[in-house]
């Protein structure tokens, strides 16, 4: 069980095993020991980049949704994979642990011996999965070695399949096939996009926008989106009061409270893309050595912030719309049977990554449309199968499944446990 616990400290570590793999590809490519470790540290640093920048937009969001929630009186639940993850490992720690290290063995094996070449990399996904097939299992009556076994199968096959269906859209992206999709959340995301782009027009790129010279400032994406991040953090922030904002500020005023904010997630958002393209700037070409030497064919499937260096200000213009989607959602959701608060971390990932495949396929109305559909349905879903689990067996209360993959997982799972027996 050590060896298991080590292996999985591992591979919940994405930094390591980006920084492992770009070693090993460059050691397979028979680079010079300057190169690998040169190749290796930049590919560590690019991923720490992206995980500080991540951080900092966290935090800033989350002061955003504490204020938010204050603000219009709203209980309910939040959809949040990582923390519902952590949250049942004193349960079912075993069985996860296992179907993760088993499925990413499963992943290796289908995309050697055969014509799927994705390699999931993006371990706390792979880890929240793992966590996700544990449950609904130990809810059909399946735990231990059975649980393990059907676990990581299906995760397995998903972490090839939900980087296969999503390839198609990142080659129109990327313009190349080197690196593929590896969120739980891919379909939903390319799907919107999809749907943005039958209905935008992609000749008039968010990305292109003309302006006439005095507005021209508009055109430096850091600039546009601290105006846009300061308005959506001020409007929300002067309704709330000084009264709820001084809860989470400090003492700061709360209108500069409201602007450090927005300023400290358009960092986050700065300090992320540049983490994005050092890294992948060193992996995509290491990389080559295990699809050369190993898995020949093999490519990358990488988590969601890869998109956002493709499209910086659709970025944005996804994150705005699906912020909104998700708030007609929270409000429809209070006439059902739970209401969903908006978890604005999760709608700005997916939302963003909606926005710039809705804008790559229909240019800014296509990002418009993208992002605003991906809030809507991001939230909404959650709440229509909020019923098929039941999380307060194992002590959790405001937590549900947040990523779409893993909950057409759950609910195909629960329909087959039924036609056995299982029932919902």
């Amino acid at each position: 069980m050590a060896v298991i616990n080590a292996i999985v400290s591992v591979l919940s570590q994405p930094a390591v095993v980006l920084a492992i793999v770009a070693a090993l590809g460059l050691i397979l490519l028979k680079k010079s020991a300057s190169q690998v470790i040169i190749g290796t540290i930049k590919t560590l640093l690019g991923f720490l980049m992206l995980n500080a920048g991540s951080s900092i937009i966290c935090t800033a969001l989350t002061s955003f949704s504490n204020v938010f929630t204050e603000a219009f009186h709203l209980a309910g639940f939040v959809a949040e994979d990582n923390a519902l993850a952590a949250a049942v490992q004193s349960v079912l720690g075993f069985e996860t642990s296992m179907i993760m290290v088993l499925a990413f063995v499963i992943n290796l094996l289908i995309a050697r011996f055969s014509k799927w070449k994705y390699v999931f990399l993006t371990g706390h996904m792979m880890f929240s999965f793992a966590a996700t097939m544990a449950i609904v299992l130990d809810q059909m009556g399946l735990n231990g070695w059975p649980a393990i076994i059907i676990g990581s199968l299906v995760q397995g096959v998903s972490q090839v399949l939900f980087p296969a269906l999503a390839q198609p859209f990142m080659r129109q992206l990327t313009g190349k096939n080197e690196v593929a999709f590896g969120f739980w959340g891919s379909g939903l995301v390319w799907a919107c996009g999809w749907i943005g782009g039958k209905l935008g027009n992609k000749e008039e790129s968010a990305e292109d926008m003309k302006v006439s010279d005095k507005w021209s400032f508009l055109k430096d994406m850091s600039v546009l989106m601290s105006m846009v991040m300061i308005l959506v953090y001020l409007i929300t922030f002067l309704y709330a009061g000084s009264d709820v904002v001084s809860q989470y500020s400090g003492g700061v005023n709360y209108i500069q409270y409201a602007i450090d904010q927005a300023l400290q997630f358009v960092v986050g958002t700065l300090v992320l893309l540049q983490g994005v393209r050092m890294f992948l700037g060193e992996l995509v070409p290491a990389f080559k050595g295990i699809s050369t030497k190993l898995i020949p064919g093999a490519i990358p499937a990488l988590d969601i912030p890869i998109l956002y260096a493709y499209g910086p200000v659709s970025t944005t213009i996804g994150f705005v719309f699906s912020l909104l989607g998700g708030l007609l959602a929270t409000a429809l959701s209070t006439k059902m049977s739970a209401v969903i608060l908006p978890s604005v971390i999760g709608l700005y990932f997916m939302g963003a990554g909606a926005g710039v495949f809705g804008n790559k396929l229909g240019g800014r109305r296509g990002a418009m449309i993208a992002g605003f559909l991906l809030g809507f349905l991001f939230s909404i879903i959650p709440v229509i199968f909020y019923n098929w689990v039941d999380l307060s067996v194992y002590g959790i209360q405001g937590l549900w499944f947040a990523s779409t993959d893993a909950i057409l997982v759950l609910v195909i799972m629960r329909l087959v446990g039924m036609l056995f027996g299982a029932g919902l």
